[in-house]
């Protein structure tokens, strides 16, 4: 960790604002509006709405990662932490076993932290929180317990872009460096795919509050340190509307923005199976070369130039 920029987390634990801001996530539980799918139902009574978790975080691996981007990797590797289910039902998800299937375990809040700090003993350069829109109030618990057990690395939230807003708010000085994908540019494509209904709304506002509580990426020495990774993944056939997605982080967010432009879509899940729904179609093949190319043009003319390779 660079010396001039320390956790954020810290200083909220440091005053007690951190499990303040953690029982406040809980009560979101009660009636849960966690994510934008507002299922209303009550996790910590045991029922479970979209996501199909209930109070307790499940998590189905953990370890040093070095497939992230470069400046989350370093040398040690990434902290990631997978949580399983979701927020969204990808159609196409590389990784369904867990987001769709719910491969993985229970655990505590306690046992959260405990990984988070064995991570950070391993010397890992950040604790990496994949899929956690979800569990938003369970991490502010471990985050609380970790704080007091030694942890001091930077927090990565690593999700699909299909944030609460008000959740976030709560996440305001938590996490250091926010990895959100940008899926789309229509809702009728989100829908179909993912069954994110109202995505592109809610994608956008919550990009705009992770970017007004961390701004554009900071690299110290090589590793990030604090700001935003944005991911877009072209998809066949442009289903993506990359257009319309790099426009606005261009014009609304900023043209500092880090991008990672990802091609290495290849069809899973539902999008592999032969005579699934006609929207699917498409998503039976890799992208082209050209498709690529164009996603990268995109991001060029609307001025972004950080993240991607430097083509098209």
């Amino acid at each position: 960790m660079d010396a001039g920029i320390s956790p954020g987390y810290l200083r909220l634990h440091g005053s007690g604002e951190l499990a303040e801001r953690a029982r406040a996530a809980c009560d979101l539980l009660r009636d849960c509006t966690v994510c934008p799918q507002h299922c209303h139902v009550n996790r910590i009574g045991g029922e479970r709405g979209f996501c199909r978790s209930g109070a307790s975080p499940t998590v189905s691996s953990y370890g040093p990662h070095f497939g992230e981007e470069p400046p989350l990797v370093g040398r040690n590797g990434s902290g990631t932490i997978f949580f399983s289910n979701c927020n969204m039902r990808c159609e196409f998800c590389q990784n369904y076993e867990i987001s769709q299937c719910g491969v993985g375990y229970e655990i505590s809040c306690g046992d959260l932290a405990a990984i988070m700090v064995r991570l950070q003993q391993r010397g890992c350069h950040n604790i990496n929180f994949v899929s956690p829109s979800h569990v938003v109030p369970q991490i502010l618990g471990a985050v609380s317990i970790a704080a007091a057990r030694g942890l001091r690395i930077p927090l990565v939230y690593n999700s699909g872009g299909y944030d609460e807003v008000h959740t976030l708010r709560l996440l305001d000085g938590v996490i250091d460096i926010y990895m959100p994908d940008a899926k789309y540019g229509r809702d009728d494509i989100a829908s179909a795919l993912s069954h994110a209904r109202d995505y592109t709304k809610h994608m956008k506002a919550a990009l705009k509050e992770m970017h007004r509580q961390v701004g554009d990426l900071v690299i110290r020495d090589g590793l990030a340190v604090r700001g935003m990774i944005i991911r877009h993944l072209v998809l066949p056939e442009n289903l993506a509307n990359s257009e319309i997605v790099l426009k606005f982080i261009a014009e609304e967010l900023s043209r500092e923005s880090y991008v990672n432009i990802m091609a290495q879509y290849r069809p899973a899940w539902h999008a592999a199976e032969a005579g699934r729904s006609p929207v699917l179609r498409p998503l039976q093949r890799p992208i082209t070369a050209k498709e690529y190319e164009y996603a990268i043009r995109c991001a060029r003319e609307n001025g972004l130039h950080r993240g991607f390779p430097n083509y098209g």
